[in-house]
């Protein structure tokens, strides 16, 4: 492909003189090879302008940067753009053929619900006969083909293709969590999005965002960008969820299980078996637990409305569904119900635990097992302790994903919001294996486990490295 195409809709600071043949685009130094067109980022912890003359070298035709380099070498076409980010967006979407607007791709934001209601949306799609494409944290689908995630939303050029793959197996629809960090980076520049929902915001991410306002306005971008002939579904109980939706140009369409919205949900019944929801006066049972799960299946059922199926249909299809992988999910024996939930945020935990104390008996304990991440936002974690030891009978703190940083010292900020008589209560144990066991050990027959932290993920991340590691593996063993 011509350079000239690869990068039209790009606004260029000054005339490009050569248009060479693109074989391929990169942004990583170590990619480039004979024919490629080499994007650099700035980068957070890599400037990708300090590898221009290394690509050249390794046979780089093009170079798109937000400065020009000391020496201009003869036969390479500059282009010098803006932002290199936003860049990469447009030329990965022109390079694969504008894959998107040949789907119908609704996108989900917020802090919680958006891997549930993506992989839900998929299977619901699938069953309902089309071709389905998904893009969540826990895996990427082509129909049923898996291609593994490793972020909740990916690159530029990695999104693109996996688009591109979709177009090619005849996917008419694809479902994608769209996250804040993709926003702000400019990962879904040039995407072409037929709808997008809003869930909620709550405390999260703020090592990246560094403040609420920044982290809202993050979410809110994805919204003022959607097309006039797009739908913007957004939570009407979130007190940001009218905020997301100003000076949007999309249909705007409201969900709410407290006001009146254009979706309207009832929880008519909860419990450990699943809920039944009375949506727009039609009534329902979903296999699903909780009232945060009420608004997802809202969600799905008023995405899929407004994507064509028919109401009756989407209902229907929603009484199938069964919980995403490590999203309430059960493990059960000795008389003990098990919990895994990839609970990481205040919110998110205050749901779950909320969700069982609505739902559990008098005569159940319920104990908690519980951390936070490594290398992350910090001011999260005596809120979640706090949380956890106020609404659990017991609860033991432990390890999740410590990443780079010391185990205990983690543990230490999250003892921090709670009283000394409650640190005397709270029981630690790093080892996470062996504070499910404790847990094990300490629950009688009726009780309730939560594991929450990690769900679906398979690994420990210590110092970079990730040792296998599966919460619902654990359980199992100790259960049977």
């Amino acid at each position: 492909m011509k350079l000239s195409e690869i990068i039209k809709g790009i606004n260029i600071l000054q005339p490009v003189t050569i248009d060479p043949e693109v074989t391929s685009i990169c942004f990583d130094s170590r990619k480039a090879e004979a024919g490629s067109c080499f994007v650099a980022q700035e980068g957070t912890k890599v400037n990708g302008h300090n590898f221009i003359d290394a690509t050249i070298e390794s046979g780089a035709v093009a170079i798109v940067c937000q400065r020009m380099p000391n020496k201009i070498k003869d036969g390479v076409a500059y282009v010098l753009v803006e932002n290199s980010d936003y860049a990469l967006g447009i030329i990965a979407n022109n390079f694969y053929g504008h894959p998107s607007s040949q789907l119908i791709l609704v996108g989900i934001t917020g802090t919680n619900g958006k891997t549930t209601t993506v992989t839900l949306l998929h299977r619901m799609f699938r069953e309902h006969g089309y071709h389905t494409g998904l893009i969540s944290t826990i895996v990427n689908k082509i129909d049923e083909t898996e291609i593994p995630a490793t972020h909740t939303t990916p690159d530029a050029l990695a999104l693109n293709s996996l688009l591109r793959q979709m177009v090619d197996a005849g996917c008419q629809y694809a479902f994608m969590e769209v996250s804040s960090h993709s926003i702000v980076q400019n990962r879904i520049a040039g995407l072409t999005f037929a709808g997008g929902i809003f869930s909620n915001i709550t405390h999260d991410h703020l090592d990246f965002h560094k403040t609420m306002a920044n982290y809202i306005a993050a979410k809110k971008m994805f919204f003022d960008n959607l097309p006039a002939k797009a739908f913007a579904l957004t939570n009407l109980d979130d007190r940001n969820g009218m905020v997301m939706v100003q000076n949007c140009k999309a249909n705007i369409q409201t969900y709410s299980l407290v006001k009146m919205a254009d979706f309207r949900c009832k929880i008519i019944e909860d419990t450990f078996q699943g809920l039944q929801l009375e949506i727009n006066g039609q009534e329902v049972w979903t296999r699903l637990v909780g009232r945060f799960n009420a608004y997802n299946l809202t969600a799905i059922y008023a995405a899929a409305v407004l994507c064509g199926i028919d109401s009756a249909e989407s209902l229907r299809l929603l009484s199938t569904l069964g919980a995403a992988e490590g999203r309430f999910q059960y493990v059960s024996g000795k008389g003990i119900t098990a919990i895994v939930d990839y609970a990481h945020t205040p919110d998110a935990l205050e749901n779950v635990i909320s969700t069982i104390n609505d739902i559990r008996q008098p005569s159940q304990m319920l104990y908690t097992v519980a951390g936070c991440g490594g290398d992350r936002d910090t001011s999260k974690r005596p809120e979640m302790a706090k949380i956890a030891c106020n609404m659990s009978d017991r609860l033991i703190l432990t390890s999740d994903n410590p990443r780079t940083e010391d185990p205990e010292k983690i543990l230490d900020d999250m003892e921090a919001g709670l009283t000394d008589e409650q640190k005397c209560q709270v029981v630690r144990i790093t080892d996470r294996r062996q504070a499910i066991r404790t847990a094990v050990l300490m629950a009688r027959s009726g009780d309730i486990i939560l594991v929450a932290g990690k769900g679906h993920e398979k690994y420990q991340d210590i110092n970079g490295v990730k040792h296998h590691f599966d919460d619902v593996e654990e359980l199992e063993a100790l259960l049977k």
